[in-house]
């Protein structure tokens, strides 16, 4: 199922980041370009600042130093809205879903900042009002939940539906705001074996299909080993690797990081 094709004009560009919390460093100087029509990869062990690094992209943090630029805009003085509209939508590792809501409902709510009306028009439910929200709930239905298979759990509660559909459902909101830039943040997180595999293809369909450049974060490595373009590794808030996954894969840092200086000098030895 490996990938092919990614483009290579920058889409996000992130250079020298620094961020602190109190004494404790948690990015150290890391540089990262993103190539328009990739699937990037962002692996590294636990506490390694592969999710703060993405919260530093949306703005949710802000880095004490260094640049972040989005389509050679630096966007680092923006708001999260600001964000959203010019194409970057995300997912969390623990799914961000307002439960009591029907998951049509949810995945509107991705689609309300590319909506054109007044507040008074909001508040009045006045016709130019209503035809907006009609034809957004349309697109939504014909355009997203059936691309993300939900057409049938339209009108059920996010609370009843199982883990594997809810994580589509919170990736379809994001989705719903036409991002040109996907961040995942362990989305295969808590699946079984045959979840993992469907959220893999439909990763594979938004980048085919929609053509959305994807940066994602996961601890599957054998997910991450064939569904990306490069591959990102962190470790203590530090860039150790970049690159293709073959080359990341056999990285000596890579491979310390993840297994010990133990292991990484017993492989040495055998050859």
């Amino acid at each position: 199922m490996a990938v092919s094709g990614a483009a290579t004009d920058t889409l996000l560009d992130l250079e020298d980041i620094h961020l602190s919390f109190g004494g404790v460093k948690v990015l150290n100087g890391v540089s990262l370009a993103m190539r328009r029509g990739e699937i990037l990869s962002i692996i590294g062990p636990n506490g390694a600042g592969k999710t703060s690094l993405l919260n530093c992209i949306n703005v949710h943090y802000r880095p004490q130093r260094g640049t972040i630029r989005f389509e050679g805009r630096d966007i680092g003085a923006l708001r999260p809205h600001d964000i959203a509209a010019l194409g970057i939508a995300r997912t969390f590792q623990k799914v961000e879903l307002f439960h009591g809501m029907t998951v049509l409902d949810n995945v509107k709510l991705g689609r309300h900042a590319a909506m054109k009306f007044s507040l008074l028009g909001s508040f009045l439910r006045l016709p130019h009002f209503v035809r907006e929200e009609l034809r957004h709930r349309a697109e939504i239905e014909e355009e997203v939940l059936d691309f993300m298979g939900l057409s049938s759990f339209r009108h059920h509660q996010v609370a009843t539906l199982p883990l594997g559909v809810r994580k589509r459902v919170d990736m379809a909101r994001a989705l719903a705001t036409r991002p040109k830039l996907l961040l995942l943040d362990e989305i295969m997180a808590g699946m079984a074996v045959e979840e993992k595999e469907d959220i893999a293809s439909y990763i594979l369909d938004v980048h085919r299909d929609l053509g959305v450049t994807i940066a994602w974060i996961e601890h599957d490595l054998a997910a991450v080993m064939d569904l990306s373009h490069r591959v990102c590794v962190l470790n203590f808030g530090t860039k150790i690797a970049e690159g293709s996954p073959h080359a990341v894969q056999h990285d000596p840092q890579v491979i310390e990081a993840y297994l010990g200086r133990h292991h990484t000098a017993t492989a040495a030895a055998r050859g």
